[in-house]
């Protein structure tokens, strides 16, 4: 059994090059923050000369990714995951994951999603023993109750536990997440954090004519929200916060940029905000860095990667005092926090950023800049690649010492 917890090392040169098996129902180019971490993982793992083995739904049709230099993709069926568009749930695999590691076995499964297709990953991995690491992403026992069926709570939460207890490591990407995990009695719970990519998210790619598309003129106000525009995101929470700062400042425009479910009843109901659909790349930094204040209401998330991104861009911002906002916003000095859950709290610091533009226009914003410089990617890579080699390597050890009778293999 592995000690809780897992030691960061530096492993002498040259490193060791693994095989990942990597299992996920979301990659790019969807869009959503699971996609877009575990893209940058994946490549990073390429980078340094790992073979990946890429193992996720069909998105589309038209879905042949080329293979490329140190990845390989393996493509599964799935279905729609209900009021996700775009997105499938793989099925149930055991028997093909079964006949593939066994012809050509992985050092280690890296299972970043929680559905039928992990659930069968784990299975293999374990029954063939191979190393496994698992993701926790998204608190899917959280947004059961928007989507009707939040009696399914205690079910669902039972059901991850049980998969992520089968793994070698859980990784979390915040100290907070992680003691929720453990006190619901989740074990081997180990952060990885998330960064941000402060070269692509700038304030330098503030875009005055982007301003004007949005009805926004010189010394107007342009409030932002990113995200996908569906019920676990609290948006009415966010329309009550704007309507606060529009009391205050008539003639500032509430900018969404994301896709959902919520879409067409929010262009019906509010036809006076500005929808840009899902946005990508440099176009969504250019939306990032031309906005001056950002609004976050989830109370959902795990980590939430569009507050780094608000604030590697200069934004001050409004947000509930968990997952990345306990760890990187501080009150008062690079954002503004309510206490999670208190709705009046969050709307007055709504309010408190209206009322004093220095705050808003110069220190926050700098303050908000220079926080996320620290947030380097590499630095979350080395911590990523370090636990797959410590655990391939405490497995490794404890399969020799069964072989020789010093003590059971798990």
């Amino acid at each position: 059994m592995l000690t809780r917890e897992i030691a960061v090392q530096q492993f002498s040169s040259p490193r060791r090059r693994l095989r990942v098996a990597v299992v996920t129902e979301t990659y790019p180019p969807e869009i959503n923050g699971v996609a877009m971490t575990l893209g940058l993982m994946v490549k990073a793992l390429q980078a340094r000369e790992h073979q990946v083995q890429l193992i996720r739904p069909r998105q589309h049709a038209a879905d042949f990714p080329p293979q490329e230099e140190n990845l390989e993709q393996i493509l599964r069926p799935g279905v729609p995951i209900p009021r996700y568009a775009g997105l499938k749930m793989g099925l149930p695999a055991k028997s093909a994951l079964h006949r593939l590691w066994s012809l050509r076995r992985p050092d280690v499964v890296h299972v970043a999603t929680e559905g039928p297709l992990g659930w069968s990953a784990v299975a293999v991995a374990n029954k063939l023993r191979i190393p496994v690491a698992s993701d926790f992403h998204t608190n899917f026992h959280s947004y059961s109750r928007h989507y009707g069926f939040g009696w399914l709570k205690k079910p669902v939460m039972s059901y991850l536990r049980r998969l992520h207890n089968q793994s070698r490591v859980t990784l979390v990407p915040s100290q907070s997440i992680r003691r929720d995990l453990e006190a619901a009695g989740y074990r081997n719970v180990e952060v990885v954090a998330r960064g941000v990519d402060t070269q692509l998210f700038d304030p330098a790619r503030r875009d005055r004519h982007l301003r004007r598309e949005w009805g926004v003129e010189d010394g107007g106000l342009a409030v932002l929200h990113v995200g996908r525009l569906a019920p676990e995101k609290n948006l009415s929470l966010l329309i009550r916060a704007f309507e606060a700062i529009e009391a205050i400042r008539p003639d500032a425009r509430l900018v969404m940029v994301g896709d959902g479910p919520e879409l067409p009843l929010l262009r019906q109901n509010h036809p006076r905000f500005v929808f840009r659909g899902a946005r990508r790349g440099e176009d969504l930094a250019s939306h990032y860095a031309s906005a001056d204040m950002f609004l976050f209401p989830s109370l959902t998330e795990t980590f939430g990667n569009v507050l780094l991104e608000a604030m590697a861009s200069g934004l001050p911002l409004v947000c509930f005092d968990y997952a990345a906002a306990a760890e990187h916003v501080k009150h008062g000095s690079n954002g503004l926090k309510a206490t999670f859950g208190d709705d009046a709290a969050f709307i007055e610091a709504a309010r408190e950023l209206i009322r004093d533009p220095g705050l808003r226009d110069r220190d926050m914003g700098r303050a908000a800049r220079e926080s996320a410089l620290n947030l380097s990617w590499e630095d979350i890579f080395s911590r990523f690649e370090n636990v797959l080699l410590n655990i391939v390597g405490e497995s490794e050890s404890l399969q020799e010492k069964a072989l020789f009778g010093l003590e059971t293999a798990p």
